[in-house]
């Protein structure tokens, strides 16, 4: 089955090889799946299928690509740009990965949550951010929970989130990696969720149609995108804020491990930093790391941010390596102005001041 599953991955990436008789055995599939999402869409877009505005702006940072691309680094950039024009900031996620068997739905997420009550992502951007953020299934609820808590908030960020339609937004983030859109077909004969470049919906409450900015997390920007420039920080933090440099450990032996869509992107950038590396585990993107088991004997443990927030309740001593991501200038000051008219129209909209 791993092998399958490999062999597909490199068709929908458009590396050719077997796979790619299997993607287009599936295409049949993808010609019905798409049929489903326009449909889908047609049916907000008619109202037949409803969607909600909230009274401030709402930035979607998503991807039309399955897997990680990086949506989260950016949401934290854009946060925490936001924050120093001296706005007022509220997140909201889904909180993927969380368990919600014992536990509200919609939740608050505190830098004392648990990753597995809100998800690892909501969590490291409480901690990063500082800001008010707020998980649920229901974009829209939490939307509306975290505005009731919080009044003085003037715009949300949404991290992922792009297909969740009941929402309405003001501006959209497409995030992408190196793979692009792979080899352009959607799911499952390829690894899109909808048809690019994508249709976007109007704001039911502004009757406009809403602007989606291009970003990438690696490759050159083509008309209308925008790259992000990421880099590991030069030092490692623990649990309690103590901070080390990375050269401090010369070549000192140390393992890694990285729970992230593409562990190996971390390892190779903690090597181009003159690491040793004495042994890695790469484990899933969003992996339970309760019942993981290390062996202090290999060295310090280095991992990503996102790791830590799960890692750190048991092994305090784990060294979390931050990712630092640079949105270029372009994409803010685009950022800024399509905020600005949002935030215009919804002072002068009748609806501006509905949350239905």
């Amino acid at each position: 089955m791993t092998g399958v599953r490999h062999a597909l991955t490199q068709a929908w990436n458009g590396q050719g090889g077997w796979g790619q008789a299997m993607a287009l055995a599936l295409l049949p599939v993808s010609w019905g799946f798409g049929m489903l999402v326009r449909l889908r869409r047609h049916l907000y877009q008619l109202g037949f299928l409803k969607q909600h505005t909230l009274p401030v702006p709402v930035i979607v940072v998503g991807n039309v690509m399955v897997g990680g691309v990086g949506k989260t680094p950016i949401t934290m950039a854009l946060v925490q740009h936001l924050n120093a024009r001296g706005m007022h900031v509220g997140v909201l996620s889904r909180g993927y990965g969380r368990d919600t068997s014992n536990t509200p739905d919609i939740q608050v997420v505190t830098s004392n949550s648990t990753a597995q009550d809100v998800g690892d992502e909501p969590l490291l951007i409480a901690r990063n951010c500082q800001v008010p953020v707020y998980v649920g299934s229901s974009r829209v609820s939490a939307g509306r929970a975290l505005l009731a808590e919080h009044p003085d908030v003037q715009v949300l960020v949404c991290d992922d989130g792009l297909q969740h339609w009941p929402l309405a937004r003001d501006l959209e983030l497409c995030v992408f990696d190196e793979r692009g859109i792979g080899n352009g077909h959607l799911l499952p004969a390829g690894p899109l969720r909808e048809a690019w470049p994508r249709k976007v919906l109007n704001n039911p409450a502004l009757k406009s149609a809403v602007p989606c900015l291009v970003v990438k997390t690696a490759g050159e920007a083509g008309p209308n995108e925008f790259v992000v420039h990421r880099r590991l920080a030069d030092f490692a933090v623990q649990a309690d804020g103590a901070q080390r440099l990375l050269s401090s450990w010369g070549f000192t032996p140390v393992q890694a491990l990285a729970g992230i869509a593409k562990p190996e992107v971390f390892f190779a950038m903690l090597r181009a930093q003159g690491l040793t590396l004495s042994h890695t585990q790469a484990l899933p993107d969003h992996a339970n790391l309760q019942q993981l088991h290390i062996n202090a004997s290999q060295g310090d443990v280095l991992c990503t941010e996102k790791d830590a927030v799960k890692l750190w309740s048991q092994y305090p001593q784990t060294w979390a390596v931050p990712l630092q991501t640079t949105l270029p200038t372009e994409l803010l000051d685009a950022i800024d102005l399509h905020l600005a008219v949002a935030q215009h129209a919804k002072l002068s909209s009748p609806h501006g001041h509905q949350t239905a």
